[in-house]
């Protein structure tokens, strides 16, 4: 028997009305698997020390980055606003330190990603050994391939040129943005936050599924169903990799989360609890 036209939009309707709580449900369940990821990491020594490893080595080279950045900044704005030397010196100082002010946005936000891929790619056979016990207490992976320090080292480095020219694509038009007036303070970082949270759960899910053999064109397909719980677990994580070397503690608790976000998606476990 046909349904009338008036049950139909009233279907139709109400899947419209449930989909803002769908992503809040999604979004909360999203931090909840990364809160799973500091408890999964904690309960065990071994693999605090583990994850650290490589993160500590990469902060070393970060923090060598940065003050490079620093030390050169004044340099490099003075640079990048040649175009103003025929301006008024009151007028080239405000664009200087703009311009400044903006490049260490810039980097900053790309540091995050920078940070988790060279830690992963440094650290490979660590985190490896990490998602491997995480998904053993998730029951396992069956017929689960060895990853190995040069195919993720391979994989890392490829997947993180690929993200970071997509972050670097979305700064541009953001760092533009970032000179209107209130958008540029309050819609841009938002902006610039969600999207850089996003690529970095795209690189945090890395090493599960390598392991099932899946490459980085299905992970991002994968990973695109349910956005809304990628972005509740990577944007926190993110958010918390900017605080100054707390990206040491961070990184292997979110990998751990990020295993288990894999590990639900990949076995078909769509809900949200």
């Amino acid at each position: 028997m046909p349904v009338p036209a008036k049950s139909l939009h009233l279907v139709s309707t109400g899947s419209r009305t449930d989909y803002p709580a769908r992503v809040i449900k999604d979004f909360g369940a999203g931090l909840a698997l990364l809160l799973r990821g500091f408890q999964l990491v904690f309960s065990s020594p071994k693999r605090v020390l583990v994850g650290a490893v490589p993160a500590v080595i990469t902060a070393a080279l970060m923090i060598t980055g940065w003050v490079l950045l620093f030390t050169n900044i004044e340099s490099i704005a003075d640079w990048l606003t040649g175009f103003a030397d025929s301006w008024s010196e009151t007028l080239r100082d405000v664009v200087e330190v703009a311009v400044g002010i903006s490049v260490i946005a810039v980097v900053l936000g790309l540091s995050v990603l920078l940070f988790t891929a060279i830690t992963i790619m440094i650290g490979g056979p660590f985190y490896e050994y990490i998602a491997e016990e995480v998904e053993d207490e998730l029951g396992g992976v069956p017929g689960a391939e060895q990853v190995g320090w040069w195919r993720g080292f391979a994989v890392g480095l490829r997947s993180t040129l690929l993200l970071v020219g997509t972050s670097i694509l979305f700064a541009i038009p953001l760092f533009v943005c970032g000179f209107i007036p209130f958008i540029g303070q309050t819609v841009v970082p938002v902006l610039a936050v969600c999207i850089n949270g996003y690529l970095l759960g795209i690189e945090l899910t890395g090493i599960p599924f390598t392991r099932r053999g899946k490459s980085f064109k299905e992970r991002r397909r994968v990973l695109a169903t349910r956005r809304s719980m990628v972005l509740g677990f990577a944007v926190p994580a993110y958010l918390l990799c900017l605080i100054p070397l707390a990206a040491i503690i961070v990184i292997p608790a979110a990998m751990a989360g990020g295993t288990v976000l894999s590990h639900r998606l990949l076995s078909g476990d769509r809900t949200t609890t």
